[in-house]
């Protein structure tokens, strides 16, 4: 299998920055994972409207997440790393992707996890460019204005 391309989008570079510890070596770890196996690397492919069918989300230690999105199978952009928080949801990792979206979040009973990896054919949910860039541009508009705070538990 070819290496693939991995690309850290400004937002996440940030939300990386305040992982220390092992939730730093745990994406670490997931980054060489993402080179090596593309797709494969992730757990599962989000469900609800467009553009969450195209992204893919790995968990990595504890609550954190990232959420990667293949503009080809062989490259994987990472959009977002951050947690999962029940507790606090205005600072969820799946809040946070649904509002750079501009999409409601899907309903709990008609929520799946289907693989990243296309079953069929074994590729990757590929995400148009320019979409793809609406999500990094809004990403950074929205995170600019957001403390710091928001990628750590």
């Amino acid at each position: 299998m070819a290496t693939t391309r991995v690309v850290e989008t400004p937002t996440a570079a940030r939300q990386v920055d305040s992982l220390r510890g092992p939730r730093r070596r745990a994406y670490q770890a997931f980054l060489d994972d993402l080179a090596a196996a593309g797709c494969a690397a992730m757990g599962y492919r989000l469900t609800g409207p467009d553009p969450l069918p195209r992204l893919c989300v790995k968990h990595l230690r504890g609550q954190d997440r990232v959420i990667v999105a293949f503009p080809s199978d062989d490259e994987a952009w990472v959009l977002l790393v951050a947690a999962h928080r029940d507790d606090d949801p205005g600072l969820s990792v799946y809040d946070l992707l649904y509002q750079i979206a501009g999409v409601q979040p899907p309903d709990q009973a008609r929520r799946t996890k289907p693989p990243c990896c296309g079953e069929d054919d074994g590729t990757a949910p590929a995400i148009a460019p320019d979409h793809l860039h609406t999500l990094v541009d809004s990403a950074r508009r929205l995170t600019a204005r957001r403390p710091r705070r928001a990628a750590s538990p």
